[in-house]
């Protein structure tokens, strides 16, 4: 009894320590998404902002917010590109750490244009803006080069899986079509199927060559007859040609006819 009670207690344990750990794992999984949500929904409204001032606020406050939104989109277009490629080539994590690096210098200029938004002396804005278009400028073509050599070597692969799937493709059509099977009527028959070697001539030899003969021709034609071709056989006619009035066809489902010697 006490096992028992031991055991329910052990079971009745586990049972609260997972649904605890499954209640940490699903409050973590939603705070990670709504933070997400909430990242994508700043980035989105910053955006939209900076592009209504680079329109409605012309001048020094135009050029800068028309710097931060080069400036971001560059980056995240090249964060998703790198980020995307490097979970099926890993060749692409060092080029990730060296945009990670770039990050840092793209964060920093962000943060510097963003706070000469806000700078009321429009006169040395004006004056450093030739630095800051250059600064921005530089960081986006360096980006830039990262997203596009991504992108040329994932090209390149796809390319090359599509040549060598293309090739396996010609080869299986090539083996596909290779249905028709040489037929068995071509052959030339040895001297033994011809009818014995000579020399063996008499009226018993000539019946059992010609019986021969005739199960090697039988056995020609069955052979012919279950070889599988879907192609013209050596030993039909290639043209249609006219039936006999006078013979009657016969076809394999209806009855032999009855001699007068069966009884």
């Amino acid at each position: 009894m006490e096992v028992a009670i031991a055991i329910f207690g052990l079971l009745f344990t586990l049972f609260i320590v997972a649904g605890v750990f499954l209640t940490v794992r699903a409050v973590q999984a939603a705070k990670r998404s709504v933070d997400r949500t909430v990242a994508q929904a700043r980035r989105t409204v910053e955006d939209t902002g900076l592009r209504a001032r680079q329109f409605a606020q012309p001048g020094v406050v135009g050029e800068l917010a028309q710097l931060r939104l080069s400036l971001r989109t560059s980056m995240r277009a090249t964060q998703e590109v790198l980020r995307t490629g490097a979970r099926d080539d890993a060749s692409l994590s060092e080029s990730l750490g060296l945009f990670e690096r770039l990050s840092a210098h793209g964060h920093e200029l962000d943060e510097e244009l963003k706070r000469l938004e806000r700078e009321p002396d429009k006169a040395t804005i004006a004056a450093r803006l030739p630095d800051l278009r250059e600064r921005t400028q530089r960081i986006a073509h360096s980006a830039e080069s990262l997203r596009w050599a991504a992108r040329d070597r994932a090209r390149k692969f796809a390319d090359d899986d599509l040549e060598a799937l293309s090739d396996q493709i010609d080869m299986e059509a090539g083996a596909l079509r290779h249905w028709t099977q040489e037929p068995m009527g071509d052959q030339v028959p040895g001297p033994d199927a011809a009818g014995g070697t000579p020399g063996a001539g008499g009226p018993g030899a000539g019946r059992g060559s010609g019986t021969a003969g005739g199960a090697a021709a039988d056995g020609r034609s069955g052979a012919a007859a279950g070889s599988y071709s879907w192609g013209p056989e050596a030993a039909e006619p290639s043209a249609i040609t006219a039936r006999n009035p006078r013979t009657k066809p016969s076809y394999p489902w209806q009855k032999a006819p009855r001699t007068e010697g069966t009884t």
